[in-house]
């Protein structure tokens, strides 16, 4: 009986350790280094309540942060030429809707 108790107290252990590895890993996925260029190379613009612009913002994890984002709930002096959110603007260009992690990356040159 008590052999068994372990086992199972063991494979729970696992189970909780590898979920809370993996949630890590998805919300940490890109790198501070590659964020910080992504945000000195670009400008997001999102809004209080878009849901897309959150999504976008995920795909960063904690490192979101580093980017260069202006909310155009809060700053609609700075959102003249913005239609939709979220909108990049990286070299002049705009690059409306969620962008993925490379095409940034590229976009950027980082």
């Amino acid at each position: 009986m008590k052999k068994s108790l372990w086992i199972t107290i063991g494979i729970i252990i696992i189970v909780i350790l590898f979920a809370v590895i993996m949630r890590s890993s998805i919300h940490n996925g890109v790198s501070s280094e590659v964020t910080k260029c992504i945000g000195e190379n670009s400008i997001l613009y999102t809004q209080l309540g878009c849901h897309a612009c959150k999504n976008q913002e995920k795909l960063f994890g904690e490192n979101s942060q580093n980017l260069n984002i202006v909310d155009c709930f809060y700053e609609r002096e700075k959102c003249a030429e913005i239609q939709y959110t979220p909108t990049w603007i990286i070299n002049g260009e705009k690059y409306t809707g969620v962008q993925s992690v490379e095409k940034l990356k590229e976009l950027t040159g980082c």
